[in-house]
């Protein structure tokens, strides 16, 4: 297996899925520790990390 095969299989479908549920578990931690306040300040870091982690 080649460095190109390892690297589309890394950022294959599977991948991206563990990643957006990750990042969703978190955002749902935070809301969940700030009581449900500055929920658009989440929303944002969450579409952030996923931006940066889907490259």
């Amino acid at each position: 297996m080649g460095l190109d095969e390892l690297k589309d299989k890394v950022s294959g479908g599977a991948t991206e899925k563990a990643s957006d549920a990750g990042i969703e578990k978190a955002g749902d931690a935070a809301d969940t520790k700030l009581g449900g306040k500055g929920g658009e300040q989440v929303d944002k870091a969450q579409q952030a990390a996923d931006d940066k982690i889907g490259q």
